[in-house]
């Protein structure tokens, strides 16, 4: 599934709506760019000191007439868009730098950052972009070579949820290893189950409805991927990876426990199911007649989410898609107690 960018009234335009950097994987855009046969210009963060609010392996994608992506909450962008356009032109990388040291002292950051930018226009026949995107396509993890001048793209071996990067500066070169994108798959067909899902899709998860014996037809405001499967048919289908994530919420014993029963086996980072705390034991002994192991029990998010205190669909939602954004950055969590 592929998004649609916001293109600008002329090349050498600025939004006056910052919509681009809603999008954080530019992977999508260089899609639809090579598939209109145009250049684009990758801009890397390569390194960021003094609290910048976009961690080193940002990335921006430049196109004669579209953005994706943000390096600096907006202090930098259309600076970035001029050099990413140029760059397209007379084809030669950029080396930026914004904040201490930098050419451009009227261009301020506000957080006191100081950053450092690599702008590498790519033809629209690249071969490293190429095979970034056909492991993209493919849900394999990349790593990304270049010293701006001369790429390569291979598949890397790392399960990481997030981006990482290393620079070294003498000489010259930068790898950047970039995870699939990550999916949140959510079983189920009520109000909680839609608002996951929306949600998912707001922050750019591959996302699936898997609704057993459900409508024909999807929910008709929501561009996600639907299988009407049995929960264990469609996860064979899909395919759960280390970069899949599960949430149940379908309020029927029995398609729960088959969706949980074939998550937790799998290599799904996180696997949650609705459902009441003081109601958690009951299910883990039925999940353990079934066959799940004590190591893949302990794996299981019950009641999904972290407790916000809500009780609507959307809050439930937020609760469970801050615990799967807590685990994509390794942060620490805790559930509140129960009362």
């Amino acid at each position: 599934m592929t998004e649609n960018f916001p293109t600008f009234e002329s090349p050498s335009a600025y939004p006056d709506w910052a919509d681009f950097g809603l999008t954080d994987d530019v992977r999508p855009a260089l899609l639809q760019a090579r598939a209109r046969s145009e250049p684009a210009a990758l801009v890397i963060l390569i390194a960021a000191d003094g609290g910048s609010p976009r961690p080193a392996g940002t990335q921006m994608l430049i196109t004669q007439d579209r953005l994706c992506g943000f390096l600096s909450g907006g202090c930098v962008e259309a600076d970035v868009a001029a050099h990413g356009r140029a760059a397209l032109i007379d084809g030669h990388p950029r080396r930026l730098v914004y904040g201490e040291g930098s050419p451009w002292p009227d261009i301020r950051l506000l957080c006191g950052a100081r950053i450092e930018l690599l702008v590498e226009p790519l033809a629209a026949d690249d071969h490293a972009a190429a095979t970034w995107l056909a492991l993209f396509e493919r849900r394999r993890p990349a790593i990304w070579q270049t010293d701006g001048h001369q790429r390569q793209c291979k598949e890397g071996q790392f399960t990481g949820l997030y981006p990482s990067i290393s620079t070294s500066w003498s000489p010259f070169s930068v790898s950047l290893s970039s995870p699939p994108q990550k999916r949140m798959i959510v079983v189920g067909g009520d109000p909680t189950a839609l608002a996951i899902t929306r949600l998912a899709i707001d922050l750019g998860y591959q996302t699936h409805l898997v609704r057993p014996r459900g409508p024909v037809t999807p929910p008709s405001n929501l561009a996600v991927n639907y299988w009407r499967s049995e929960a264990p048919d469609a996860f064979a289908e899909i395919g759960l990876d280390p970069w899949t994530f599960v949430a149940v919420a379908t309020h029927d014993t029995e398609l729960d426990e088959d969706a949980l029963t074939a998550a937790l086996a799998s290599p799904a980072p996180y696997v949650g199911v609705l459902g009441a705390r003081r109601r958690l034991p009951e299910r883990l002994e039925r999940l353990k007649r079934r066959g799940v192991s004590a190591e893949h029990l302990r794996r299981l998010r019950g009641p999904i989410g972290l407790d916000l205190g809500g009780k609507s669909p959307f809050e439930i939602a937020v609760g469970v898609m801050a615990e799967a954004t807590a685990l994509v950055n390794d942060a620490a969590i805790s559930k509140r107690a129960s009362t």
